[in-house]
């Protein structure tokens, strides 16, 4: 335990030093601060769970914090000329979405739980965190596949059946507006013939 501990933390202060704004930003922290860009984010990462769990805000902090990075690291990917990044950040929305799905049906209930803008805000960075055990990647094989897969056929079907009668009424709403247009034309016409104009 105490070597995975290790690990992570190797990792992490390897990634805090890599070049980009956000490294850019924790160097000049570290250099007026004495104090290791490691133990910031940490620091950070306390204060902000603690917050999650007591802050006014919290709500707005934990979908900024589920929303903010991965849009940015999926137009990222989307520049990118590999296909694995994309397709990591497609399955992370995909389960977002379906966490927002049930988060709305169950709205009423989540209330009631203790510290759930913080429970929420560990389940999201689960699904975004670069590891072999990706949250998205998981809970996308283990419930979201096999439940689409399911009901593909079906579910293609109604949306094609959805289509067509949206399509017909887009069809229909055309014939009458030029019906509509024409006897509005005919009618000025003949009031101007009359001179009743």
């Amino acid at each position: 335990m105490a070597q995975d501990v290790e690990t992570w933390q190797t990792r992490l202060d390897r990634t805090l030093h890599e070049k980009n704004f956000f490294t850019d930003v924790l160097d000049k922290a570290e250099a007026k601060t004495g104090v290791r860009r490691l133990y910031i984010v940490l620091g950070i990462a306390s204060f902000l769970g603690v917050y999650l769990m007591v802050g006014y805000g919290c709500q707005f902090l934990c979908n900024f914090i589920g929303f903010v990075y991965p849009a940015y690291a999926s137009v990222k990917a989307i520049e990118t000329q590999r296909k694995n990044d994309d397709t990591k950040w497609l399955t992370y929305w995909v389960v977002y979405s379906a966490f927002s799905l049930v988060e709305m049906i169950t709205d009423i209930f989540l209330f009631w739980v203790p510290f759930y803008w913080f429970l929420k805000c560990l389940f999201l960075v689960y699904c975004m965190v670069p590891t072999s055990w990706n949250g998205s990647i998981f809970i996308y094989h283990q419930f979201i596949r096999p439940f689409v897969l399911k009901y593909q056929t079906k579910v293609d079907s109604a949306i094609e059946q959805m289509s067509d009668t949206a399509q017909n009424i887009i069809n229909e709403a055309e014939s009458v507006s030029s019906e509509v247009a024409s006897d509005l034309i005919k009618r000025r016409v003949d009031n101007v013939l009359k001179g009743d104009e």
